[in-house]
């Protein structure tokens, strides 16, 4: 997959952080509303990354990073409600424990390749809400209720909304965890994790730890999307089991694909892609019925498929590598 141009890259940086301080210009378009929308597509960026690290560059397929979500999201909920952690702090605190889990799940899953790992992940997909359900723990996760959190303040007195200030706190948190996503995949270990994507006995052949390096890399996907757990938390300022069911990670794979698999900026596309369609299916509902006339309901996971299903005919590389192919034809064409 290409690289983004660096150019492009920063113009759109500085237009995201420039976004927010319109909002006195057009408090319609900019509106918090709009703007916590924006912060939940950055959140759902990082867990799609994370899942690309593990699916896209390293070649294990996953289907429950929902699970590492919950447990996220469940680290910053508890830290917060029970020992009055700042918000701020819970974010390492969750990819450290998600990095943890990620990698002793790791260690199992070594036996196990391609849809039998996929099934596995599966499994701690189905598992992991039923566990914060259970009653011994009620005192700690609150049970089927879950736990009611308070909102980021802003912080030293910036002249910013409450949703305002989510939003660069996201953006923050999501840059310098690109950032270092980038330069782990450009250096010799990002090398060796896509060495066993492509050719797994001729890594094992050149000396490459393939054990050691799918374990760490499935402890830093699963931080990775912990850390948006983390992140979701604070904006949704609640955190309940069943937010946390089978479909979470299904959205996650549908991004990947349609994104991107193997892409930076196709994570991106991705989190975009499946947090509109989640916020706009109920409209699109509405509006074949109401205004079209036809006996349809669509759910979200209908308008799910139908897209999913025309993007791969017409883009079998994502968003991102049917763009850039269309760029490389154009470009053939004026040449």
């Amino acid at each position: 997959m290409p690289a983004f141009p660096k150019k492009l890259l920063w113009v759109l940086l500085a237009l995201a952080f420039l976004v927010p301080l319109l909002r006195p210009l057009f408090p319609d378009v900019v509106s918090d509303y709009r703007l916590f929308l924006v912060s939940t597509m950055i959140i759902a960026a990082i867990a799609v990354l994370g899942l690309n690290l593990l699916t896209g560059f390293n070649g294990q397929i996953s289907l429950g990073h929902g699970a590492f979500y919950a447990v996220g999201a469940y680290t910053a909920a508890v830290l917060m409600d029970h020992l009055s952690v700042p918000y701020w702090a819970t974010v390492p605190a969750a990819a450290i424990v998600c990095f943890m889990v990620g990698y002793l799940f790791g260690l199992p899953a070594l036996k196990l390749e391609g849809h039998y790992l996929a099934l596995a992940t599966f499994a701690l997909a189905l598992a992991v809400p039923q566990i914060l359900k259970y009653r011994w723990l009620e005192g700690l996760t609150g049970g089927v209720q879950g736990i009611v959190l308070n909102k980021p303040e802003v912080p030293f007195g910036l002249p910013l909304s409450e949703d305002q200030w989510l939003y660069y706190y996201c953006l923050i948190v999501m840059v310098v965890l690109y950032w270092a996503a980038a330069n782990l995949l450009d250096s010799r270990s990002g090398r060796a994790m896509m060495a066993i994507r492509d050719q797994y006995m001729a890594a094992d052949t050149m000396g490459i730890d393939t054990a050691l390096y799918k374990t760490v890399t499935f402890g830093i996907s699963a931080a990775y999307t912990g850390i948006a757990g983390a992140l979701s938390a604070s904006a949704i300022a609640f955190v309940a089991p069943d937010s946390f069911n089978i479909f979470l990670s299904i959205k996650f794979l549908i991004g990947l694909v349609v994104g991107g698999v193997g892409s930076m900026a196709g994570s991106v596309v991705g989190g975009i892609f499946y947090v509109l369609v989640d916020n706009s299916a109920q409209a699109l509902s509405m509006f074949v019925r109401n205004d079209l006339g036809l006996p349809f309901d669509l759910s979200a996971y209908t308008v799910f498929g139908v897209l999913l299903i025309a993007l791969m005919y017409l883009m079998p590389m994502g968003i991102v590598g049917g763009v850039y192919l269309a760029w490389r034809k154009l470009r053939g064409v004026r040449g």
